[in-house]
């Protein structure tokens, strides 16, 4: 039965809905699984043949009726088709491009998790100079009444290790945002960094990237990242990074 399962799901999660549904009808009109050879031509090329295949030979070892078969494949089309559109992950990408394969630049990526953000947006990175779209964006949330919380890598003079007070000129810039540094570090964390370059709005919507707030990392660095809409990361990362300040491991400056 393993092995059944595992066929459903490779087919499933590689057939769009209709095409499994054609597949479940065609199955449930046969006697028993020694008769599927006949709809072969379900498979419009190499790879659904393949994972058709798989799944007859599968099934004729498991040996279960027709009907309980084209129900576990409509079932379990469903099921994928709804997580999946539950969350969608896309690349970013600064920096040379093949163009052979579409990618969202990463200033694009991050406004738009700023514009997106209606009540709570963090946002955490090891630098950050003044770049006009994303002061602006950052502008424009603090208006519509978000709560934008940012964790900034400290300077040298505060016991961070960066020689520019990127927390103090951010904090002029944007006197309503929550600043945060990570200084006071246990034992185990001496000399740790704030490393970390992320973007998070509602616990719905984030953006994890290689990428600081600079410029050049905006335009000319090669950075790379992912946006993920949906699922349990965003959450779970929201919720992390607000119990780091309720748990005082960071601490607004």
């Amino acid at each position: 039965m393993e092995k059944l399962l595992e066929a459903i799901i490779e087919l499933v999660s590689n057939s769009p809905p209709d095409k499994t549904e054609q597949l479940a009808e065609s199955i449930r009109r046969l006697s028993d699984a020694q008769d599927a050879l006949s709809f072969t031509s379900w498979a419009a090329n190499p790879r659904a043949k393949n994972t058709l295949t798989k799944l007859l030979a599968a099934w004729r070892d498991a040996s279960i009726p027709t009907a309980e078969l084209a129900g576990m494949l409509i079932g379990a089309s469903a099921a994928y088709h709804r997580a999946k559109g539950e969350q969608e992950i896309e690349l970013v990408w600064t920096g040379p491009s093949s163009k052979l394969i579409a990618t969202r630049k990463t200033e694009q990526a991050l406004l738009q998790v700023i514009d997106a953000a209606e009540s709570r947006l963090f946002i955490t990175s090891f630098v950050a100079y003044d770049i006009a779209s994303i002061m602006k964006a950052l502008e424009r949330a603090i208006e519509r009444g978000v709560q934008v919380s940012m964790l900034l890598e400290a300077s040298e003079s505060h016991g961070g290790g960066v020689s520019i007070d990127a927390i103090a000129k951010m904090k002029a810039a944007l006197p309503a945002a929550k600043l945060f540094s990570w200084v006071h570090k246990d034992e185990g964390f001496r000399g740790g960094k704030v490393h970390a370059k992320v973007a998070v709005a509602d616990e719905t919507f984030c953006f994890i990237s290689s990428a600081n707030l600079t410029g050049h990392a905006m335009e000319k660095n090669m950075e790379a990242g992912v946006l993920i809409r949906g699922g349990t990361t965003p959450c779970s990362l929201h919720r992390h990074l607000e119990a780091l300040e309720t748990t005082h491991v960071i601490e607004e400056v």
